[in-house]
C-alpha cells in the first residue's frame, strides 16, 4: 500500500480543496453536473475549475490550464473525454494531487484498447504513489460534499449509514428507494471499475478511520471480489466494532458474470466461496437493492440493536397480521403469545371483538390511542419483546396523523423498538412524506418487515480458530508432505490422516498377490478391498465390499488386478453407520474452502453440503454441520445409531487446520466419514499437492 490510508481517507470525505478538471456551464455535460453539485450543496473547501475556453463557472473563477492550479490539491475529479485523462491525470499529479475520481467512462467496461488504456491509468498511479477511483464512476457524495454528475443526490446526515458500489446506477437506485423512506447518507462511494482500487480498499480504510462519529450501516454492492482476504479481514473487523454489513454479490450465473464482465470488465468468482466469505465476515447477504433498503429501514428502526429476537405485532386487520408472523417464524424469529395479565390489560381499550394475544388486532378502527395503550402495556408488563411492528392501512375511519404522529413519537420514547408499517402509499402519500420529515423511516409491507428483521436475526456470528488441537503432530505432517507432488499416494494419505489426529479403519496396503492373505490376518473380517492407481475407484469399479474371508479376497484380488491403472490394494475393516463428506479445496485469493455434507455415493446426487473458509473453531464446525438438511438422519432417526457431530467437528476443524498450515495442498476429500456414535472412521482419503 503506497498511499497513507488515514490520510486519503481524509482527502475523499472531507477535502479542504477539490480541482474539477472538465467543468462546464453547458447542461448535459457531466462536466457541468458534477460543478454544479459541488458549489450548489454547501461545500466550504476551496474549489478549482479547470476548462480551457471558460473564464468562470457559476461565479468560481477558470483555470485554462493544470498548469495554472496551485500546488497540493485534496482531491481531484477528471471529467473529460477518455483520450484525454492520461495527461490530465499525469499534470495532477505533479501538482501533487494524489487522490483522484476518474468520472469518465470508455475503458476497461468497452474493449482490449480501453482495458490497456484503464492499465495505462493504474500504472501511472503506482508509480506515484497515488490513490485512484475508478475510471466510469458516476461520483462520491460525503456529509461535506456532493461529488456526483448525474442522477438524484442523497439527504446527508453524519453517523447514518455508507454506500459502497461497484455501479454508479446501482446508487441511484438505492438513493431513490432510501429517499422515499426517510433514509440518510453518511457517505456514498460509486467505484466503477475498480481498476486500481475498490470496495475492499474503501473497506479497509473505513476500519482504520472508524470511530464514535461513524456511521454504523454499510451497505456494499460488488460485481466481482478481487481482494477477498482484504474484504474478510476488514468487513470482520468492522463486524466487531457494531457495524452492520449489507451486501449484493451479483454476477452468480453464466449470463450475469457476463453482464458483469461487460459492465465493469469484472470477472467470475466462485458464488459458493463468496457465500462463505461473506458468512465468515458477518456480512448479511441479500439479493437486489430494494433488500439493501428494507435492512437499512430494519437497522434505523431498532435503535441501535443488531436483531430482534422477539417481536409483537399490532395490527389492523388478520391478514397482514397473519402474513407477518408467518414470515418471521420461518426465519426463526419468535411471536411469543402475551402473558394473560397482558391480554387482560389490553383489552380494556380495544374492541371486544379484536385479538389479544399476539398479534394483537384492533380492527379497522384502530387508533392512535390503543396503539399507544398496547406498546405501553408491553412495557409495563416486562414482557420479552424486542420489537413492536405496527402494521396500519387507512380504512378512513380514524384520523391517519394522529396514528403516525403518535408512532413518530413512540419510536423516539418507547423502551422496545416500534417499527411502523405504513400500507397505504396512495391515500396517505402526503403523511407519510410528512412522517420522514421527522427523521423517521417505515415499512410499506409486513412481508418485507418479516424477511429484513429475519436477515439481522440470521446474521453468521463471528467465530474464532481453534487454538491447540490434541494429537495434531505439525512437524510429522510436513515430514509425510516434503517433497510430495500431485496425489498423494494411499500409505502416505493413512500416515497423514494419522498425523492429523482422526481415526481410520484398521488398514494394509499390499502389493503383491504372495502378501494377500498374510496381510489380512492382521485385520478383522468382514474386510473392503480397494484398488490402488485409479483417482476415482468407484467409477472403474475398483471397490469390493463384505469380502467375509480368504478365498473371497483372492478372487477380488484378480478381479480388481485386471482394471487399467493396477498398482496394488487397500485393505481396510469394514465400517458400518451413516456417511458424511469433509473436503476442502484452495480457492484462488480465498484461502481454502471447506464442505461438510452428507456423503458417499449419494454427495453429488442430493448435494446437501455446507461451506466455510478455513480456518475453523469447533463451535463454527458444530454449526456449519446443523446447517445440512439431513442433520435429524445424522443425529439417529427411528432406532438407529447417529454420529457423534461433535467429533465430526472435531474432525473437520483439523481438515481446516491442515489446510491452513499446509497452503500447498489443493485439494482433499474424505468421504465417506462413516460408522456411528464414537466410531466415526475416515473410509476413503484423496489428497492433492
Amino acid at each position: 500500500m503506497a498511499y497513507n490510508l488515514k490520510e486519503t481517507y481524509q482527502k475523499l470525505t472531507d477535502p479542504k480543496s477539490i480541482v474539477v478538471v472538465g467543468a462546464s456551464a453547458s447542461h448535459g455535460k457531466p462536466g457541468c453536473g458534477v460543478t454544479k453539485n459541488i458549489i450548489e450543496n454547501n461545500y466550504q473547501g476551496k474549489l478549482y475549475l479547470v476548462n480551457p475556453k471558460a473564464d468562470e463557472i457559476r461565479g468560481v473563477p477558470v483555470q485554462k490550464s493544470i498548469d495554472d492550479l496551485p500546488d497540493g490539491i485534496d482531491l481531484g475529479f477528471l471529467v473529460i473525454p477518455a483520450p484525454f485523462v492520461y495527461d490530465s491525470m499525469q499534470g495532477l499529479l505533479k501538482k501533487g494531487c494524489k487522490t483522484l475520481v476518474v468520472l469518465t467512462a470508455g475503458f476497461g467496461e468497452t474493449d482490449e484498447k480501453g482495458k490497456a488504456e484503464e492499465q495505462r491509468l493504474v500504472d501511472l498511479a503506482d508509480a506515484n504513489d497515488a490513490f485512484m477511483i475508478g475510471p466510469n464512476v458516476v461520483g462520491i457524495c460525503t456529509v461535506d460534499y456532493q461529488g456526483k454528475f448525474a442522477g438524484i443526490l442523497p439527504k446527508m446526515k453524519k453517523g447514518s449509514m455508507d454506500v459502497i458500489s461497484a455501479s454508479g446506477a446501482t446508487v441511484d437506485y438505492v438513493i431513490e428507494q432510501a429517499d422515499i423512506r426517510g433514509l440518510k447518507f453518511d457517505n456514498i462511494f460509486s467505484m466503477g471499475n475498480s481498476a486500481q482500487y475498490g470496495v475492499e480498499d474503501i473497506i479497509e480504510m473505513m476500519d482504520h478511520t472508524h470511530g464514535p462519529d461513524s456511521a454504523v450501516i454499510k451497505l456494499i454492492y460488488m460485481e466481482s471480489v478481487k481482494k477477498p482476504r482484504k474484504l474478510l479481514k476488514h468487513a470482520r473487523s468492522l463486524t466487531r466494532k457494531g457495524c452492520i454489513l449489507v451486501g449484493i454479490k451479483s454476477g452468480v450465473s453464466e449470463g450475469g458474470a457476463r453482464a458483469a464482465a461487460s459492465h465493469t470488465g469484472a470477472m467470475a468468482t466462485s458464488d459458493t466461496a463468496v457465500q462463505a466469505l461473506f458468512d465468515k465476515a458477518g456480512i448479511i447477504r441479500v439479493k437486489s437493492k430494494y433488500e439493501l433498503v428494507e435492512v437499512a429501514c430494519a437497522l434505523n428502526c431498532l435503535k441501535g440493536r443488531e436483531e430482534a429476537k422477539n417481536v409483537a405485532i399490532i395490527t389492523d386487520a388478520g391478514g397482514p397480521g397473519v402474513m407477518l408472523t408467518d414470515e418471521l417464524n420461518n426465519a426463526g424469529v419468535a411471536t411469543p403469545a402475551l402473558k394473560d395479565a397482558t391480554q387482560k390489560i389490553i383489552a380494556e381499550k380495544l374492541p371486544k371483538f379484536g385479538t389479544f394475544s399476539n398479534p394483537v388486532d384492533c380492527l379497522p378502527t384502530q387508533t392512535a390511542e390503543q396503539i399507544a395503550h398496547v406498546i405501553q402495556t408491553i412495557e409495563d408488563q416486562n414482557e420479552d419483546i424486542d420489537a413492536v411492528v405496527v402494521l396500519t392501512g387507512n380504512s378512513m375511519l380514524t384520523d391517519k396523523w394522529e396514528t403516525y404522529s403518535t408512532m413518530v413519537d413512540l419510536m423516539d420514547k418507547s423502551k422496545v423498538a416500534v417499527v411502523p408499517v405504513l400500507s397505504s402509499a396512495t391515500t396517505c402519500r402526503g403523511l407519510m412524506d410528512k412522517f420522514i420529515g421527522f427523521d423517521k423511516t417505515y415499512f410499506v409491507d409486513e412481508v418485507h418487515v418479516g424477511m429484513a428483521l429475519g436477515k439481522l436475526h440470521n446474521r453468521m456470528p463471528l467465530y474464532e480458530p481453534e487454538g491447540a488441537l490434541p494429537g495434531y503432530d505439525k512437524d510429522r505432517i510436513a515430514a509425510i508432505l516434503e517433497g510430495v507432488q500431485g496425489i498423494v499416494p494411499p500409505l502416505k494419505c493413512l500416515e497423514l490422516l494419522d498425523a492429523v489426529g482422526v481415526k481410520q479403519p484398521g488398514y494394509a496396503v499390499v502389493s503383491e498377490q504372495q502378501a494377500l492373505l498374510a496381510a489380512a490376518g492382521n485385520l478383522t473380517y468382514p474386510i473392503v478391498a480397494k484398488i490402488v492407481g485409479p483417482l476415482h475407484k468407484s467409477d472403474v469399479g475398483g471397490v469390493i465390499v463384505g469380502i467375509a474371508d480368504g478365498p473371497q479376497l483372492e478372487a477380488a484380488w484378480e478381479k480388481l488386478r485386471g482394471i487399467d491403472g493396477f498398482e496394488g490394494v487397500l485393505l481396510q475393516e469394514m465400517a458400518r453407520g451413516s456417511e458424511v463428506i469433509i473436503g476442502a479445496n484452495k480457492e484462488e485469493g480465498y484461502g481454502h474452502l471447506l464442505m461438510f455434507g452428507l456423503g458417499g455415493i449419494f454427495t453429488e446426487v442430493f448435494k446437501d453440503s455446507q461451506f466455510t473458509l478455513a480456518p475453523m473453531g469447533l463451535t463454527e464446525s458444530e454449526a456449519l454441520i446443523r446447517r445440512i438438511r439431513s442433520i435429524k438422519m445424522l443425529e439417529g432417526v427411528r432406532g438407529q445409531k447417529g454420529m457423534n457431530i461433535a467429533l465430526l467437528a472435531d474432525y473437520l476443524t483439523r481438515i481446516g487446520q491442515l489446510v491452513t498450515d499446509f497452503p500447498q495442498i489443493s485439494e482433499i476429500d474424505l468421504n465417506p466419514v462413516k460408522g456411528e456414535e464414537e466410531n466415526l472412521c475416515v473410509v476413503d482419503c484423496r489428497v492433492i499437492i
